[in-house]
């Protein structure tokens, strides 16, 4: 290993090898693309300037959004530009930061969706008590802390893989950078590591995912002793929450939870994990929320000018 030379780029092979297919690839993940920075702006922009959102559970959604947005970011560009080149390659440090920056969001995503879940417990079962116990200020050290949960979690991903010789070869059967890929491009023995990793995402992605559902039936169940108008409104809530935490921890099981060994439906998961996700949130969260359609509506009033004015 001592004279081993270490790689200077890693190539990816794609989602496909079919130009016409790349187009077509190009054009519909674009649109996605597009779709979720403007969804979540929107969202971002809708709270920050609609007073009647300026709630704890609000708070929290927008940090979310900024999150999808970063999440997003990440490899949706890369994977735009790379359907449309002959040759997709990525140097060895930025494939590094491109793991940091995913597992860094990645990881405050899973914090952040806890926090939202603990807010919609203290809303339900302390009504009286939820607006000062979710201050403002408490929110804001949730979400620091949430950050701060992801980047302890990406350096301990990083730190990991940073020693590991990669003599080659460097070619990745994927369309970004990510920990099983790479590992496995490792020149020495990565068993122990690979148990290390999989015990590091997937099982604790695991049992963050059932504490998380357990979590909300309690809420569910709490909900039930209420009535009228209020009681629809937390189901509706609770569902979307349910619904996002699903969308985002069971892709995420799939990939980290299990031997690190390509699979025919790996691919089809990853871009749901990476590129479809952050476009759902949005979607789920506005389209089942009539508070935030609402405030989106109103909004685009404002901003829009009205027929009296241009005549």
């Amino acid at each position: 290993m001592e004279n081993c030379t270490r790689v200077r780029e890693f190539i990816f092979l794609g989602l496909t090898t079919d130009r016409s297919v790349s187009q077509l690839l190009f054009l519909l993940l674009l649109l996605v693309y597009v779709v979720t920075l403007l969804g979540n702006l929107f969202i971002m922009v809708t709270v920050t300037w609609e007073s009647r959102l300026h709630t704890p559970m609000y708070f929290l959604l927008r940090n979310l959004s900024i999150a999808d947005i970063c999440f997003s970011s990440i490899t949706a560009p890369k994977v735009l530009a790379d359907l449309l080149s002959e040759r997709n390659t990525i140097s060895f440090r930025g494939c590094l930061a491109q793991m940091f920056f995913f597992h860094l969001i990645g990881g405050m995503d899973v914090f952040s969706l806890s926090v939202m879940a603990l807010d919609r417990y203290v809303a339900i079962s302390r009504p009286l008590h939820y607006v000062t116990i979710m201050s403002r200020g408490v929110c804001t050290g949730l979400i620091a802390a949430s950050w701060l949960g992801g980047f302890v979690h990406s350096i301990v991903q990083t730190a990991l893989l940073l020693p590991l010789p990669f003599c080659g070869p460097n070619i990745l059967d994927t369309f970004y950078c990510d920990v099983p890929q790479v590992l496995k491009l490792a020149c020495t023995d990565t068993f122990a590591l690979e148990i290390l990793m999989i015990s590091n995402n997937g099982l604790l992605a695991t049992l963050w995912f059932f504490l998380l559902l357990v979590s909300y039936l309690v809420i569910l169940l709490l909900i039930r002793a209420q009535a009228g108008e209020g009681r629809r409104k937390a189901i509706s809530t609770c569902t979307s929450h349910i619904t996002v935490v699903t969308l985002h921890f069971v892709p995420c099981i799939y990939v980290y939870a299990r031997p690190f060994t390509a699979l025919p439906a790996d691919k089809p998961i990853h871009v749901t994990f990476t590129v479809i996700s952050p476009l759902l949130n949005p979607l789920i969260y506005t389209l089942r929320n009539q508070e935030m359609k609402s405030a989106m509506r109103r909004l685009r009033k404002r901003l829009r000018p009205s027929d009296k004015a241009g005549q």
